[in-house]
């Protein structure tokens, strides 16, 4: 597949240079570690907020660095999660007074590196909490994890932990939000084409012609299954019946509503898939008071979505509300 790069091993780092580029007065951008940073941390007033998956998700995460949000992202390459040097040493200099924030997809390859991560800054004294994502309800195990997968709802852990940082929080009490978020989040997937890694002359899956896989991962991991491609209304019930059913969201509920690209999905099509979930939830008494249409959490050039729903309350829904400033912006 034919793409925008110059070397493949070269495609992260040339991207992480565009994004310090485009914001030299926010940001900081060291190169031996993937980091992107704020310029303006650390500061052992608040805590640092770290995260550090496999690249590809861009938005998803060094593009979420910024106040009210991150404080630094050290991604690995494409799919793949960092070499645990990198959360260890970007750790450290972030350090503060008030501790580190990891925030963590549940992935195999994610946990071990965040978890020698951890023990490593622990063991020279420094202050670490964990938050663990795993939102995905479409399966329970995959090709890259036991138990759920973390996927579109981390950007709500990420922004209410960032929220809840800028007013001056402990760590112990983001270690709170960060969880009470992932346990009030549910998310499922479906796709319709595969994506091809930069370097490889193949994507990692195909669909045949009107053909969806349901419950697919951010990384083209197999879901629940192999279908024909019914008409959108249809697989946006899919998909809400099985996320609303999860926790379960009830009639009252307030709720943030997120329809998420995975990155080949255009935005009629983004808002035509909206238009559907918000009667869903109208019809099942749930009052969405946030709602998000766009690139959240993708998959390079994947065609098709993922629908999250969290459910709000006193505490997350100023949280979700206060703003942030951040390299993914349209203005």
């Amino acid at each position: 597949m034919n793409k925008f790069m110059n070397d493949p091993a070269n495609f992260v780092p040339e991207m992480l240079q565009g994004i310090y580029m485009a914001n030299p007065d926010k940001l900081k951008y060291i190169a031996k570690y993937n980091c992107i940073c704020r310029a303006d941390r650390p500061n052992d007033d608040y805590v640092s907020i770290i995260q550090g998956s496999g690249s590809g998700h861009e938005p998803a995460h060094v593009m979420a660095v910024g106040p009210g949000m991150l404080d630094a992202a050290c991604p690995g390459n494409v799919f793949a999660a960092p070499p645990a040097e990198f959360p260890f040493e970007v750790t450290k200099l972030m350090n503060s007074k008030k501790g580190v924030l990891h925030i963590v997809n549940n992935y195999s390859g994610d946990r071990m590196v965040w978890d020698m991560a951890r023990e490593m800054c622990e063991a020279e004294g420094m202050k670490i909490g964990v938050v663990l994502m795993d939102d995905d309800v479409a399966v329970t195990n995959s090709a890259y994890t036991v138990g759920r997968r973390g996927v579109a709802g981390n950007f709500f852990s990420i922004k209410c932990c960032g929220a809840a940082n800028a007013e001056g929080a402990s760590l112990a009490k983001l270690v709170e939000i960060g969880n009470k978020v992932n346990s009030n989040v549910r998310t499922m997937g479906v796709a319709i084409t595969g994506c091809t890694p930069p370097g490889k002359d193949a994507p990692i899956f195909t669909c045949g012609p009107n053909e969806m896989e349901l419950g697919v991962g951010i990384h083209g991991e197999k879901g629940r299954r192999r279908a024909p491609l019914p008409k959108a209304d249809v697989v946006v019930d899919e998909l809400f019946d099985a996320v609303a059913g999860d926790l379960p969201f009830e009639r009252g509920d307030e709720v943030g509503l997120m329809i998420n690209g995975l990155g080949g999905t255009p935005p009629s099509e983004l808002f035509l898939l909206y238009r559907r979930a918000a009667c869903r939830a109208q019809d099942r008494g749930l009052k969405v008071v946030h709602n998000y249409v766009g690139n959240y959490c993708t998959s390079l050039e994947m065609a098709g979505f993922s629908l999250t729903l969290i459910r709000l309350d006193a505490e997350l829904k100023p949280l979700i509300e206060a703003p942030a400033d951040i390299p993914w912006r349209v203005f």
